[in-house]
């Protein structure tokens, strides 16, 4: 147990800083550290390292990559970035759209690409308008953060809790989507009341000018083909891996694209980083650490179902800023069926570990990506993030407590 725990604190404090710089580690490498550890110490053979790592999960994310990656190439984000600019006539209906769409693609997609595909744009816009682009900025992470809490693909940690949790597609879309809709309104309310002086009109001709990128027509059309048939396919199955990695195959055999193109997109660490995490969070599970630290903990949840569903969402959203949302979730999945109602908990740790990432920068991997591509023009610094994100989380998972404590008054879950 000790030879897990050491290891288990090595990997959660080279997750936690990000990027050791003297050592040139960042999170993928610090996650293979810690599985490598778990087997060296002998916590762990190699044969049980392979068999903890969720291929799942692998699965599910790699098959909405390539899937996504057919659609950057096609250009697909930039032109529908660009009609989302050209018909913006004011600042103001801007961060609406901005707010909108974001949160609808990351519905869609993982979060993290669509902040990595739109902040470009976004910037280019701004700078020629000469418009501050810094609550422009805040609203593409927040709004991402929070559109990817309505589907069990939005976001890296709801893949996790898709493939454990029993949960159908459907079922989950239509629980969490008023929740992520009212947030949504809360967040841009909140940034339009602090950067009301930046979003005054100007006028009413269009002040935003770029050049439409030139679409990949017939590859777009294959790839919304093969996604609705994906999107369709999480629907009507339970097997949410085989239908992500079936449309990922599909759009490979029909663009007529070499593969290889769309391959070097991929996030690749992404996967490498989940593997790692797998295998440090099996070492310490079969240590018996996940249901030592819930006994210490349990007190703080007990109670009546709502005090569970509040507490564990608070603990939730804290924990998840120490160490990052993926690895607390991964972690979480060995305490969820010591609570009175499984099933709710699921929903609230997906909806807690998501909004947690507006409260900081480093809350989520979006908000960072957000942030670098952005660093050379503006810097968004951390109380200036901070003073949106801190409400924004709060009003959130209010939100969530609420909704999510009424379906189970209501018998919804």
């Amino acid at each position: 147990m000790a030879n897990s725990l050491v290891v288990f604190l090595i990997t959660y404090l080279l997750i936690s800083l990000q990027k050791v710089k003297w050592l040139h580690l960042d999170r993928p490498s610090g996650a293979l550290l810690g599985a490598v550890l778990m087997i060296l110490l002998k916590v762990v053979s190699l044969d049980e390292a392979y068999k903890l790592i969720d291929h799942n999960t692998l699965v599910l994310l790699l098959g909405m990559m390539i899937l996504v990656g057919y659609l950057e190439t096609a250009l697909f984000f930039d032109w529908l970035s660009y009609h989302l600019v050209a018909h913006s006539h004011k600042p103001l209906s801007l961060l609406w759209g901005l707010i909108l769409t974001s949160a609808f693609l990351s519905c869609l997609f993982v979060n993290d690409t669509v902040c990595l595909v739109m902040t470009p744009l976004i910037l280019k816009t701004l700078n020629r308008a000469r418009i501050n682009p810094i609550p422009f900025l805040i609203a593409l992470c927040t709004s991402a953060n929070i559109g990817s809490v309505m589907t069990l693909t939005g976001n890296p940690q709801n893949m996790i809790v898709g493939i454990h949790s029993g949960w159908l597609y459907h079922d989950y879309f239509f629980r969490m989507f008023p929740i992520g809709l009212i947030s949504l309104l809360f967040n841009g309310l909140l940034i339009y009341l602090f950067y009301k002086r930046d979003l005054r009109e100007r006028g009413s001709k269009q002040i935003f000018q770029l050049d439409c990128p030139k679409l990949d027509r017939w590859l777009t059309i294959k790839s919304v083909v093969v996604l609705v048939l994906v999107l369709a396919g999480f629907v009507l199955t339970k097997n949410l891996p085989l239908t992500a990695i079936m449309g990922g195959t599909l759009i490979i055999l029909i663009a007529r694209k070499n593969p290889a193109i769309v391959f070097e997109k991929l996030d690749w660490p992404l996967l490498l980083f989940f593997a790692g995490l797998f295998v440090v969070i099996g070492g310490v599970a079969k240590a018996g650490l996940p249901q030592i630290f819930y006994e210490n903990l349990k007190h703080f949840f007990n109670g009546s179902l709502i005090n569970e569903v509040a507490t564990f969402s608070l603990f939730s959203a804290l924990v998840s800023n120490v160490v990052s949302n993926v690895p607390f979730v991964l972690l979480a999945t060995h305490w969820i069926p010591n609570f009175l109602n499984p099933k709710l908990m699921w929903l609230v740790l997906a909806m807690s570990s998501t909004f947690a990432g507006n409260l900081t920068i480093m809350g989520s991997v979006a908000n960072m990506i957000v942030m670098e591509l952005s660093k050379d023009e503006v810097v968004v610094g951390f109380f200036e993030f901070f003073k949106v994100g801190f409400l924004t989380t709060v009003l959130s998972i209010i939100v969530g407590i609420s909704f999510l404590s009424l379906y189970a008054f209501l018998g919804w879950v």
